[in-house]
């Protein structure tokens, strides 16, 4: 298994729309991955494996159902491959700016099998965590237990 995405980190976007990736994300990422529209309103940022497995899963969906044919789209057309700069920085396009409403503040969280780039403002808005009480009480059913 690999290692797993974990920790929450803040950085601030430039003008040109580059974010630096944590070290530590980084080594995990390796040379190649990719970055594409997340739910929740985040991106989704997977290393190079994590990606390919994902797509041939998402390539397998029967193509006879709209569903599917939209999740494909919604992931595979909005995916790109990023390229780290020598600052550790990637590029980001427009329309993955768009979708995650980011314009400077940014939070990369790692969530197991990926990392998640947020906004910051969404990021405190999908994490306070009022209702953790209910969630909590739905563990037993994702078979979840401390």
């Amino acid at each position: 298994m690999s290692a797993a995405f974990k920790g929450e980190y803040s950085h601030s976007i430039d003008s040109k729309g580059r974010l630096i990736i944590p070290a530590k994300f980084r080594e995990l990422l390796g040379d190649q991955f990719v970055v594409t529209k997340g739910f929740d309103g985040c991106l989704f940022v997977f290393a190079e494996e994590g990606w390919n497995s994902f797509e041939s899963k998402l390539q397998a969906l029967p193509m006879d159902k709209p569903e599917a044919r939209m999740l494909s789209r919604f992931f595979i057309a909005g995916a790109i491959d990023a390229d780290v700069d020598k600052q550790g920085r990637i590029l980001l396009p427009a329309s993955l700016l768009k979708h995650a409403k980011i314009d400077k503040e940014v939070v990369i969280a790692g969530v197991g099998n990926r990392a998640e780039i947020w906004s910051k403002a969404e990021w405190e808005s999908a994490t306070t965590f009022d209702d953790i009480n209910s969630i909590a009480a739905k563990m037993s059913e994702y078979g979840l237990s401390i």
